[in-house]
């Protein structure tokens, strides 16, 4: 038997030449090539995984969606803004077209007189000036009382407020004319500024624009 003969073989089969049977590493290498495999595998399963946690936290994928929330709510805007857009102004009468009797219902002298100048001197008509009928008299503690008919609570009476800060607002039931009372209480000191009652009049008069509310959801 010769020696490059392998044991086991019984002499039967012969190495020529110098290369030699190589079987371990065929093993190896389809054990490489099952390793690289899965670990190609590995990665784009993680890779795909990262992909998802992505999508997951920063909301990935919704942009269509939410565009389309976006459209549904500036219809819902329009459609809200339309009545208040024809909307029309309420429109209050002017203190020139306002007759206003002032009344002193305190024991200070001269108050009538003198709230009743001022009044002119801001354009409302002036009608009678004196104390305060004997209901009044000495009984209005709070700052003012403007007093007129029904048809005053929603005109004249929110014109001649903006003159008089917290006076109480009453209509009298039955009364006739379109004159109105300004009954001085004995918490009056003076009229509002002249200034900040022509911003309130301007106010009162502008037209009310409902805005539109935007849900958290668009």
């Amino acid at each position: 038997m010769s020696m490059l003969t392998p044991p086991g073989m019984g002499g039967q089969y012969r190495i020529t030449g110098d290369k030699y049977p190589r079987m371990r590493p065929r093993r190896r290498r389809a054990r490489l090539v099952l390793s690289v495999v899965a670990s190609v595998t590995a990665l784009g399963l993680a890779g795909w995984g990262t992909l998802q946690l992505i999508d997951v936290f920063t909301g990935g994928g919704g942009t269509a969606s939410a565009a389309g929330s976006a459209g549904d709510c500036v219809k819902q805007a329009a459609a809200s803004a339309s009545p208040a857009a024809g909307a029309t102004a309420v429109v209050f009468p002017k203190p020139a077209q306002i007759t206003v009797n002032v009344y002193n219902a305190t024991t200070r002298t001269g108050l009538a007189k003198d709230t009743a100048d001022e009044l002119k001197k801001r354009g409302f008509k002036i009608g009678n000036v004196g104390n305060a009928p004997a209901k009044f008299d000495q009984k209005v503690k709070g700052t003012a009382i403007l007093l007129g008919p029904a048809t005053a609570l929603k005109t004249s009476l929110p014109v001649l407020a903006t003159q008089v800060t917290a006076a109480d607002q009453r209509t009298e039931a039955g009364r006739k004319g379109t004159a109105v009372d300004l009954i001085i209480g004995n918490a009056f000191k003076s009229l509002t500024p002249q200034a900040t009652a022509a911003k309130a009049i301007t106010a009162l008069s502008a037209p009310k624009s409902t805005a539109a509310t935007t849900k958290k959801t668009c």
